[in-house]
């Protein structure tokens, strides 16, 4: 294995805190309509998202300025937001546009709406100081909405610190003991494997060579290549990007074909697209996607490997509870680090380092 340098060995921080000056997915685009306002809390702030009569999506905070009734419960009234307990409407910048009980309106009504940007099947909302909210700063997904990769994807609820949730995806030899039925294999905790970072970006780079395909890969393998039998070389490559969105570049080819020197034509290529959007200290809406650049057309292919990765991560998603429960029942213990924890551990000094920035702690509140 080799890195840039050494991170640390220890990670006092089981409960990790979220940046709020940062782009996290509030919901796939298909869900905000302007039927009904949907509720999603994004890094402890409840919004009410909604599309206006220009299809526009809109956050706003989920509370009423006159009695703090959630507007997520209300109508949505063509450009507007009406409150379901008195009626006060309210436009996509928040201010108040009528008050039924009064014709004037008081210059105070006004809820906080918060940035939104429409990208890669997502919108993405920013929580924080709204000044420094650049759309050129949304995480790379492009192969959401690439021509060049077909697939589609889930939302998990899941009940765990978000960094959880990084950290189970940074170090992938977890496949070997959690998905041993699926995609999990000895070679992948013998595999040498290497990282490199920035101040944004973490990069794990492992490769398994003439090795026999998981299920999961051969199956892939007979998709494209029916009757396919033989070694493969086997690739993962985790791209982070702050501050909680992960692609990770998967495949597998023929062994020997040239894969590992960027010749991928004789396997089959995935990437597993992944954003994990902080809820409470203790709760995380994961979203994540299976694209596939072969077979674009198959809709049999993309709907049985939604299916299977579903019940991969559902698999994380029962020991990641039990993590978080584990945390809980034991909050003097410390969190050890191995060598394999290299990725995830530069990952928290990025955030550490975002946090630090905006003045809060590493530690979410109890």
């Amino acid at each position: 294995m080799t890195t840039l340098d050494s991170p640390p060995v220890t990670a006092a921080s089981k409960i990790f805190n979220f940046p709020r000056n940062a782009w996290y997915v509030a919901a796939w685009d298909h869900e905000v309509t302007a039927k009904q306002p949907l509720a999603r809390t994004v890094a402890d702030r409840p919004l009410a998202l909604w599309r206006n009569s220009d299809g526009r999506a809109v956050a706003l905070a989920d509370a009423c300025w006159h009695r703090l009734a959630p507007l997520s419960k209300g109508k949505v009234l063509g450009d507007e937001i009406q409150c379901p307990y008195h009626g006060l409407r309210y436009n996509s910048a928040g201010r108040c546009t009528g008050m039924p009980a009064q014709e004037t309106i008081n210059p105070s009504a006004i809820v906080p709406s918060y940035p939104v940007v429409e990208r890669y099947r997502y919108v993405w909302v920013w929580v924080g100081d709204p000044d420094l909210a650049d759309p050129d700063t949304v995480p790379d997904m492009q192969q959401m909405d690439s021509p060049e990769w077909a697939g589609d994807g889930e939302t998990i609820y899941a009940p765990c610190n978000y960094q959880l949730l990084l950290d189970n995806l940074m170090d992938l030899t977890h496949e070997e003991f959690v998905h041993s039925s699926s995609i999990g294999q000895d070679e992948l905790s013998e595999a040498e494997f290497e990282v490199s970072h920035d101040d944004r970006h973490v990069t794990v780079t492992r490769w398994m060579r003439d090795i026999d395909a998981p299920p999961f890969w051969l199956k892939n393998m007979r998709d494209r290549f029916p009757g396919f039998d033989g070694k493969v070389d086997r690739w993962q490559i985790i791209h982070f990007e702050a501050p909680s969105t992960i692609r990770i570049d998967v495949g597998v080819a023929k062994a020997g074909t040239g894969a590992p020197e960027g010749d991928r034509s004789q396997g089959v290529n995935g990437f597993v697209m992944n954003t994990i959007t902080p809820e409470t200290a203790r709760t995380s809406h994961y979203f994540w996607a299976f694209m596939r650049n072969y077979r674009l057309d198959s809709q049999t292919i993309t709907t049985q490997l939604r299916q299977g990765v579903h019940g991969v991560f559902g698999e994380d998603e029962e020991m990641l509870a039990a993590q978080q429960q584990a945390i809980d029942a034991n909050p003097d213990h410390e969190f050890y680090s191995l060598n394999i924890d290299a990725g995830g551990m530069w990952v928290r000094r990025i955030l550490d380092r975002m946090l630090q920035a905006e003045g809060l702690p590493a530690a979410a509140a109890k």
